[in-house]
């Protein structure tokens, strides 16, 4: 990377992290146990909300989502119900759901399900507030600029920490490019954190979802600026907390000790991200996700490692501190213990039978993915490592080597 570039880019962060301290950043108000989503009906009330807009996918649509109907239908509560939102969801999709919204004069948002329900509602709601605007110019930071319709949301991964973020991310079928929306007003006012809406979520789904709130807290904790004291303690915890009760989840999908802490985990992950930034990890899995349709979780699952290794003795303090406290190596060297650290998240993955690499990345896609990727992470992500077009060639070239 070009010192120039490099320069303008660090610049460009450290004035952001002075003025993203006098910003207002707000957590969603947490209502947490088994069980809480029979409060969603109240919450409803005490926004004024007498007829809400439901959004979630075909699966949890089906499964999951009537629950929390019925908990609307016996309070008197009017909804619409949108039930097709896809993986990757596509800005044809928000488009309907704002349509859908100001068709039947809704006044409030019930998003359920992982990051695709939340992230498609949170854009649908972006344009109800600003249908001047399409989605692609919203995306980037602080674009939206104007206070939601009361929005709660309702994870039923415990992994993308969407319930809590900043962030909305959609693609646009027409190109495959994916857009982040980034704006504090699209932090939903509740997040509804019932473990009893992952009770048997499917173990590859807990897999990879799980490994998206470890990425989170780890691309957060290692980024060189941005954090806080509050950013660091939650990104340690979640850290610690996945690594101790993720694979207790994965093997029994029935255990609500296990759900329930995965469910805070990627709650607290989520929040750190979204005031610290996220990373290289995110900015080329988003690419996987518009190209190939990627499961968003399972790129950075895979991408995580590949990352953290290529960047080098500029994370090896930080992780060798994550080595000590998730006690998987506490003596030797900064570079060992960091190895350890990286080589347990290996090790996880392979004992959940997450593969190590793709092998479905075309060389033609190459250029694109870089030119993507570096377009999303610089100037905004405060990564530990700049890259420029040939590192992360080589990287994405490490991801198909490693299949």
């Amino acid at each position: 990377m070009g010192t120039v570039k490099t320069a303008y880019y660090r610049g460009f962060q450290a004035v952001f992290n002075i003025g993203a301290r006098l910003l207002y950043w707000r957590k969603p108000i947490p209502v947490s146990g088994p069980g809480s989503v029979k409060q969603i009906p109240e919450l409803l009330g005490k926004e004024g909300v007498r007829k809400a807009m439901v959004v979630t996918g075909p699966t949890v649509g089906k499964r999951l989502a009537p629950k929390i109907l019925e908990e609307l239908d016996g309070a008197g509560v009017a909804y619409t119900l949108f039930a097709e939102v896809e993986a990757n969801p596509s800005v044809n999709t928000v488009n309907r759901i704002q349509k859908l919204y100001l068709e039947n004069a809704c006044e409030g948002f019930i998003a359920i399900g992982g990051g695709s329900p939340m992230d498609a509602a949170k854009a649908a709601a972006a344009r109800v507030v600003r249908p001047d605007k399409v989605v692609g110019q919203m995306a980037g930071l602080l674009k939206v600029g104007r206070k939601l319709p009361p929005f709660i949301a309702v994870p039923t991964t415990a992994g993308t920490g969407s319930e809590t973020t900043i962030a909305a991310v959609i693609t646009d079928s027409d190109t495959h490019h994916k857009y982040a929306l980034m704006d504090l007003h699209l932090v939903p006012k509740y997040a509804v954190l019932d473990p009893e809406m992952t009770r048997g979520l499917p173990p590859k789904i807990t897999a990879t979802t799980g490994m998206d709130a470890l990425t989170h807290a780890v691309e957060a904790y290692v980024c060189w600026t941005y954090n806080t004291r509050e950013s660091i303690r939650l990104a340690e915890e979640a850290v610690c907390a996945i690594f101790r009760w993720l694979e207790r989840a994965y093997r029994d999908g029935g255990d609500m000790e296990a759900r329930t802490q995965m469910l805070i985990a990627a709650y607290k992950a989520g929040f750190a991200f979204t005031r610290a930034g996220v990373g290289n990890v995110h900015a080329i899995a988003h690419t996987l996700g518009g190209l190939y349709n990627t499961p968003h979780g399972l790129a950075n699952a895979v991408i995580l490692p590949i990352v953290l290794e290529d960047y080098g003795e500029a994370v090896h303090k930080k992780l060798a501190h994550l080595a000590e406290l998730t006690g998987v190596k506490t003596d030797g060297g900064d570079a060992e213990k960091t190895g350890a650290f990286i080589g347990e998240i290996r090790a996880m993955n392979r004992r959940m039978d997450i593969p190590t690499g793709f092998d479905f990345i075309r060389e033609a896609d190459i250029p694109q993915m870089v030119k993507w990727a570096l377009a999303e992470a610089n100037p905004v992500y405060p990564v530990p490592v700049v890259y420029d077009e040939r590192r992360c060639e080589k990287v994405i070239r490490r991801i198909i080597a490693e299949a």
